[in-house]
């Protein structure tokens, strides 16, 4: 049985630093793909972030030089490093993560649709 358990999450001024985890059971080698996700009050959600069995990583404009997702495969558990943060980047973080290994598009691998597997989210708020 696949579960995700992100942590990390707080409150924190506009240019601070936040760093999530995403610790993944259920996965036998951890060369699956994992993604970060995030959902404003309001907004649709949308993906953040992705990073897939090669380390092959995808990032949204909005993440694009200010996020980076890395991750441990012994431990199988993806990070989203957010430098710079804005009050834009206010949202609950969710971490996903599906058997694909690699191969999809960037706007594959931060579509919602690619994923089976949703953690419980993490807050982040960033205030001016």
């Amino acid at each position: 049985q696949v579960q995700l358990r992100e942590s990390g999450g707080g409150s924190v001024q506009a240019g601070d630093s936040l760093r999530l985890s995403c610790a993944a059971s259920g996965f036998t080698n951890g060369g699956n793909c994992m993604g970060w996700f995030r959902e404003a009050p309001g907004k649709e959600r949308e993906g953040v972030a992705a990073i897939d069995g090669d380390g092959t990583t995808s990032y949204a404009d909005s993440a694009q030089g200010r996020f980076t997702i890395f991750r441990d495969k012994a431990k199988n558990t993806v990070y989203l490093r957010m430098m710079n943060l804005e009050p834009e980047d206010t949202a609950m973080y969710f971490c996903a993560a599906d058997h694909w290994t690699s191969g999809l598009t960037t706007v594959q691998a931060l579509g919602e649709s690619s994923y089976n597997y949703w953690g419980q989210g993490t807050q982040v708020t960033v205030s001016s």
